[in-house]
């Protein structure tokens, strides 16, 4: 009843608009039109091409990994490094008895480093791995508990105690995230691709579960759809633009290298206006950035997925989108410039597109509802129900096109949450590029680019440089969008 009422709509919007109205409104949809074009087609492109990946590309490249791995002289042995902070003891439960279970299946034996704060988790953790029904003879535990001083300096301690063991190349690190559960066969399914010396990294597809029903939910079906999509078009180019830091596949003597360390524990950039930024979040595009700048390809495993346990991080589904979106694309355009200015040569001409779409995609979805806000109140209110309509079409066939990639139907709600992650997105991205100190956990109180009470005047003057640069880039947006619309 939900589709067939959207639908109806759909073509009520549609039939609506008097005939001689389409002449008026079309000025002020041309510019929906343009950049309609541009985003559809580089949509239809990374759509073919996670179609090639997932049918010819990927299957020949396991195929090849496997026979490889199956003539190596040694199996591969799986270093585990999961952080855990604030994470409910069920979940944590859950998580660690998958890791004893993909531990027990690894062939060339398993190390698990458990980076905790606090002591209940170490004591549930040594628990769970003495009651697990399973022959752990040729696993380690090593449960490490440190201050609470962030997750990099954690990863960091972690990584400096796997070096100790002295992993070779053949070896494994697998970042897990403690809310993250692992398929029992991930090191059998992940290690084989580690036969090609130019892989340096791979990640998996992604599942979530989300115990209340709802908008949250749905979004985050809806966001690992669109997941798989962009990483299996990228895939095909050999690189990734995320090594997704819930659970990813470092070979280890790259993971352990000292320079690889220290850059997961002090990453920052320099900024012409707003100085050193330091990094608080986003520890997975630092290692994706590093592994980038030294040259080393990046695989992804359609066919794995990992089980990501989500929460609300606020009681409001809008509330919870937006803090987010605010850590993810902060994390994402932190990295963007620097990977930009690498040469196209060393990391491919797709993937180095790919990432200028990244902030050209800002801009030209923000131009869509501007033209048709400045075509209602300038040229005709038809303007308005014609582009509802439009939206409404395209955003649901894109939605049954991503239904595909998940073999299963998909609820009403998201066409309607497609729009909004693109539009709030878009207009989250256009804040964060202005503001790149702004940064925050979703589950820590740490944060940086925070207010005092009484603001310095420097601290007043970057945040009115901040205002003064984004106002400006939004007018000359809007004033591109009223040229090119002919609306002077």
């Amino acid at each position: 009843m939900g589709h067939a009422l959207y639908l109806a709509v759909m073509v009520l919007l549609a039939t609506s608009i008097p005939p001689q109205a389409i002449g008026h409104a079309a000025g002020g949809l041309v510019v929906v039109g343009l950049i309609g074009t541009w985003r559809y087609s580089w949509a239809a492109v990374n759509g073919i091409r996670a179609w090639l990946y997932v049918r010819f590309a990927y299957p020949r490249l396991r195929l090849r990994a496997e026979a490889a791995y199956r003539q190596a002289a040694h199996p591969a042995h799986a270093y585990f490094l999961v952080t855990s902070y604030k994470i409910d003891a069920a979940t944590t439960t859950r998580v660690y008895q998958s890791l004893f279970r993909a531990a027990a299946a690894s062939a060339g034996g398993a190390t698990i480093v458990a980076s905790v704060v606090e002591s209940g988790d170490a004591r549930l953790i040594r628990r769970l791995f003495a009651l697990m029904p399973l022959d752990l003879g040729h696993v380690r535990l090593i449960v490490d508990q440190i201050p609470g001083t962030g997750k990099r300096d954690a990863l960091a301690r972690s990584l400096r105690l796997i070096a100790r063991a002295a992993p070779t190349r053949r070896d494994v690190v697998l970042f897990v995230d403690g809310d993250s559960a692992v398929p029992e066969d991930v090191v059998a399914r992940a290690a084989p691709f580690f036969t090609d010396p130019r892989i340096g990294a791979l990640t998996t597809d992604e599942e979530v579960e989300i115990a209340r029903p709802g908008a949250f939910r749905d979004w985050f079906d809806l966001r690992f759809a669109q997941r798989q999509v962009m990483m299996c078009s990228m895939a095909l180019s050999g690189r990734v633009l995320t090594l997704t830091g819930r659970m990813s596949v470092f070979r280890a003597d790259l993971a352990t290298h000292p320079d690889f360390i220290t850059q997961v524990q002090s990453d920052y950039i320099d900024h012409w206006r707003l100085g050193r930024v330091q990094f608080l979040t986003g520890d997975d595009k630092s290692t994706w950035f590093w592994l980038l700048r030294h040259g080393y390809r990046m695989a992804y495993l359609p066919d794995v997925s990992t089980l990501s346990m989500e929460s609300q991080p606020t009681p409001t589904f809008t509330g919870s989108a937006v803090t987010l979106m605010i850590r993810w694309f902060g994390n994402m355009l932190r990295t963007n410039g620097r990977a930009l200015a690498l040469p196209p040569a060393q990391i491919g001409l797709f993937t180095w597109w790919s990432l200028l779409d990244q902030r050209l995609g800002i801009w030209t979805t923000l131009a869509g509802p501007i033209s048709v806000i400045l075509g209602t109140f300038l040229v005709s209110p038809w303007t308005l129900p014609a582009y509802l309509g439009w939206v409404m079409f395209t955003r649901y066939a894109m939605c049954a096109l991503l239904a595909l990639v998940r073999r299963r139907g998909f609820p009403v709600t998201w066409p309607f949450l497609l729009y909004f992650g693109q539009i709030v997105g878009a207009g989250v991205k256009s804040y964060i590029m202005f503001r790149l100190d702004r940064q925050r956990w979703t589950r820590q109180s740490a944060a940086t680019g925070t207010r005092a009470t009484t603001p310095s005047f420097e601290t007043r003057l970057r945040d009115w440089s901040s205002l003064h640069a984004h106002a400006l880039a939004l007018g000359w947006l809007t004033f591109g969008v009223v040229v090119l619309s002919g609306l002077v």
